[in-house]
């Protein structure tokens, strides 16, 4: 939808989208869709084995040897979906322009309330203010935004969100299984 001619927000790299079937203009997103797809396909892995083991009386029995069938190549299509999904969001280009058209004018009204707000004006008269003068055809704004909240353009935390991430991933012990594997394979 982002990288849609009515949204313009995004713009997909063409090796990553095909034409539409109908519309020339139309760039659709496979990489993406296809991600999707194989995205919902591993969630219904759990769903998947609950079933092939389903009225299973105890212990082993050769229908759990299917589990592998569904299982072990979903390792390989999550490499995958996060190669492309890595790849598409490095080649993606962003309109840093998209705010210039007058479509997207009214979504600094908020801005303009709480500008005057700091300024002095109480919050009532400031809304009032700017409701009117959008009713009249003459809002004005600035496009700065000045937000410094967790998580805002202003904030966004990355380095916190970088600590956080690498503190889960260091969780998961990928050495300890990468080992494990290689004593499995006698390597």
């Amino acid at each position: 939808m982002f990288n849609s001619q009515n949204f313009g927000f995004v713009k997909l790299p063409d090796e990553c989208t095909t034409g539409s079937s109908i519309m020339p203009h139309k760039k659709n997103p496979d990489v993406f869709e296809l991600t999707r797809a194989k995205c919902n396909k591993l969630q219904s892995l759990p769903q998947q084995i609950m079933m092939i083991a389903n009225n299973l009386p105890s212990g082993y029995f050769r229908d759990l040897q299917i589990i592998k069938e569904v299982f072990l190549p979903a390792f390989q299509e999550l490499k995958d979906c996060l190669q492309m999904t890595t790849y598409i969001m490095e080649e993606i280009k962003v309109n840093e322009h998209i705010l210039d058209d007058d479509k997207y004018l009214l979504i600094f009204s908020v801005e303009e309330v709480n500008r005057l707000a700091r300024e002095g004006v109480p919050f009532r008269d400031a809304y009032k203010k700017v409701g009117l003068d959008i009713e009249a055809g003459k809002f004005t704004h600035s496009k700065e935004v000045h937000h410094t909240h967790e998580g805002s353009i202003g904030n966004l935390c990355n380095d916190e969100i970088s600590v956080l991430m690498q503190r889960v991933v260091k969780g998961f012990n990928f050495s300890g299984m990468e080992t494990a594997e290689k004593a499995l394979l006698g390597r």
